[in-house]
């Protein structure tokens, strides 16, 4: 019976109160690979690669050979993954909001919506950082050894996106809590410029602005770079 029931939502995206939460899931999984194809969300795929491209050209010739030339080469990926993660979802909520609340009324639950959507990020961050991660070793020349893993394009990998998807998860919050697009977009420059300038890159935060620099995606990625770029050595 169940089974017929989310064959049925999928078929007219109708939502009943006899799905299970993890049919839910898979239903709205299936629906945000659907839209992403219909509605050429692909398009932020190739705004990955170009600034990728851009930032990468632009810091190549002395990233890891000195240290404040690693240190402002990381600052620039770290803001560029940053940038491409909020930008992912800052809408993705928010456009939503009035058939959201609709299909909530029809039996649908708030958890499966964000869950969904978080798998669904997950993938398209995981694509972006493969896309950073090619684009930046056209240009630049990753050392040799890491701390961790001993693999650098595997630790860079990790981290790439790992950031990606932590900004990407702040730009679902910040959807969810505005009530437009227009708002979204509105915020997304003030989110940036605060996490831009509590990463510990263009100031030393004291104080209380210590403690808001830990709650930072910037920061803890430019800790995760500098450290496997052996900044310290």
């Amino acid at each position: 019976m169940a089974d017929n029931n989310t064959n049925d939502a999928v078929k007219t995206g109708v939502l009943n109160k006899g799905i299970s939460r993890w049919s839910q899931i898979k239903i709205y999984v299936a629906k945000l690979f659907r839209l992403f194809i219909m509605e050429k969300g692909w398009k932020v795929l190739i705004f990955a690669a170009i600034i990728a491209l851009l930032v990468s050209c632009m810091i190549w010739d002395a990233m890891f050979m000195y240290t404040m030339e690693t240190s402002r080469g990381i600052f620039a990926l770290v803001s560029a993954c940053t940038w491409i993660g909020i930008f992912n979802s800052i809408q993705s909520i928010c456009k939503e909001r009035g058939i959201i609340k609709r299909e909530h009324r029809s039996g649908l639950h708030m958890s499966a919506y964000i869950i969904a959507h978080l798998i669904y990020e997950a993938v398209i961050c995981f694509l972006q950082a493969i896309i950073l991660m090619g684009c930046s070793m056209i240009f630049m020349k990753y050392p040799a050894e890491t701390s961790f893993f001993g693999n650098i394009w595997l630790e860079y990998f990790i981290t790439w996106f790992l950031i990606i998807y932590a900004a990407d998860v702040l730009g679902i919050a910040i959807s969810s809590i505005v009530k437009t697009p227009a708002t979204a977009m509105t915020v997304m420059p003030f989110v940036l410029i605060f996490q831009l300038m509590l990463s510990g890159f263009l100031f030393n935060p004291a104080g209380l602005g210590s403690l808001f620099s830990r709650a930072t995606v910037t920061n803890w990625g430019m800790r995760a770079g500098l450290v496997s770029a052996g900044y310290n050595e």
